[in-house]
């Protein structure tokens, strides 16, 4: 009844169509997102079809005998159409499993899009899932801010921030990532974390050039010296703050805080949810993290990871 195809070029237009009427994709899944770190990835993407109309997409990559839902997005799993009610999507999900393990694949892993992204609700997948003996083998806090719920950032958080309101730090919309990236991001996460960022800076100048409506750069400035910036990735009824930080004088400052909460204001009325992104780690969760987030008007919710066996 239906058809699994790998993503080639061919589909690239048909890929995309579906991606923007689908009830659970964003710009992410955009083939022109997915593809900016290809070189990193071996691509196993999948469309299903109903005849000759795309019904499903499972954005993926193969690694040996393990496909995954793509490695280099932040979400993933199936991405169904409207009429994709339960028994529809049991069976697409079945199609898909079948198709792979016809090529030899032994296992799957599968990071599911944390519903907050749903444009309408697209669960049944996860019951599929559960059907075909699925196991959650990781489960991640995300934070996130609801705007049909009353906001309630701490009173310590507001008090902090009508005082450094009236001290002249300036927020611009600049897309300036490269002062952010040069003189905030990367120092401050070598010296925090020892690490770097996802995205490097050519890499995040080139995906902003190909989505300008979704991808912004806010940063803080004191004495015309960056202090604080945050990236947001604009997904349309969801804005995330992909990355945040901040420099040592802007730490004095309160300058994220006081960028955090200006942002939080600005969309409160555009949009249904402000992402900040998962506090969990290797060992656990980032208590700092979670204090922070969750003072500044956050909510938690959960990502699923799931491992399922697609030939014994």
């Amino acid at each position: 009844m239906y058809r699994v195809e790998k993503y080639t070029v061919d589909y690239y237009t048909q890929w995309n169509d579906f991606v923007s009427r689908s009830k659970n994709g964003t710009f992410l899944f955009h083939r022109d997102f997915m593809e900016y770190h290809s070189d990193r990835f071996i691509d196993y993407s999948l469309l299903v079809f109903e005849n000759d109309k795309v019904v499903a997409l499972f954005p993926a990559n193969s690694k040996d005998d393990i496909i995954y839902s793509h490695q280099g997005l932040t979400y993933g799993g199936f991405l169904l159409e409207n009429k994709s009610l339960g028994e529809k999507t049991e069976q697409v999900v079945n199609a898909a499993f079948q198709f792979l393990s016809e090529k030899g694949f032994k296992k799957g892993i599968i990071k599911q899009i944390l519903p907050i992204y749903h444009k309408y609700p697209a669960f049944e997948a996860d019951y599929a899932l559960f059907s075909k003996g699925a196991n959650i083998i990781r489960r991640d806090m995300n934070l996130a801010i609801d705007y049909s719920l009353p906001l309630t950032i701490s009173k310590s958080k507001m008090k902090h921030y009508r005082r450094v309101s009236s001290l002249g730090m300036e927020i611009r919309q600049d897309n300036n990532f490269k002062d952010f990236w040069q003189n905030v991001l990367v120092p401050r996460l070598a010296a925090r974390h020892n690490a770097k960022p996802v995205h490097t800076l050519e890499e995040i100048e080139l995906l902003q050039s190909r989505f300008p409506e979704n991808i912004f750069q806010y940063n803080v400035y004191y004495n015309d010296e960056i202090v604080s910036g945050i990236t947001l990735f604009d997904s349309g009824t969801v804005v995330k703050s992909q990355y945040g930080a901040t420099t040592g004088r802007g730490e004095e400052l309160r300058a994220l805080d006081y960028l955090f909460i200006t942002l939080i204001e600005k969309f409160s009325n555009t949009k249904r949810f402000f992402d900040m992104g998962t506090v969990t780690e290797a060992d656990g969760y980032n208590a700092g993290l979670l204090k922070q987030k969750e003072e500044l008007g956050c909510n938690v919710y959960i990502q699923d990871f799931y491992e399922v066996t697609i030939t014994e």
